[in-house]
């Protein structure tokens, strides 16, 4: 059986992803790279790894490929200007950007629920985007907040606090 393409991608857009910008730095001039990511998992706890998924045509490929590291910085519903920012292929992605730098100086994205510096472990070909797993070398997240999620090819709305904190 034929899967049609665009069917495909509405039916797997039924499926709500929080939504990440994945950071780097290029290897020579360790330049800072991020681009929005929602295809991002937890993937084993011992040893601490998780992945995320870049399309081959990803531009910043390259340096997600050699550096050796990369941050995930997971979103809160208060980001969607930098997920806007960092899913356009501008060339001006990190003026005004609030971040830091942890072990590896990768950027660390200030304001985030959550985020995580990791060394690259293994990269694996998954047909029209590539795995990139790594390991968790360090970590921190706020208590509180919602996430910035994506669904159905657009952002969600916040819930309104009261939802939010039903357990």
């Amino acid at each position: 059986m034929s899967l049609d393409p665009r069917s495909f991608r509405k039916t797997l857009g039924c499926f709500a992803s929080g939504v990440t910008v994945v950071t780097t730095l290029t290897p020579g001039a360790r330049e800072p790279v991020g681009v929005t990511v929602s295809a991002f998992s937890s993937l084993s706890l011992d040893p601490p790894l998780v992945l995320f998924c870049l399309g081959n045509s990803t531009s910043s490929m390259e340096a997600f490929k050699t550096f050796g590291h990369f941050a995930i910085n997971i979103l809160s519903e208060r980001q969607r200007d930098l997920s806007i920012r960092f899913a356009s292929r501008s060339e001006d992605k990190w003026q005004g950007v609030p971040s830091t730098t942890w072990n590896s100086g990768v950027p660390i994205l200030s304001g985030c629920l959550a985020n995580l510096e990791c060394s690259l472990v293994n990269v694996v070909d998954g047909g029209d985007h590539q795995i990139f797993i790594g390991k968790v070398e360090k970590l921190k997240h706020q208590e509180g907040g919602n996430p910035l999620v994506y669904f159905r090819g657009s952002y969600m709305d916040p819930a309104p606090s009261s939802l939010t904190d039903v357990v």
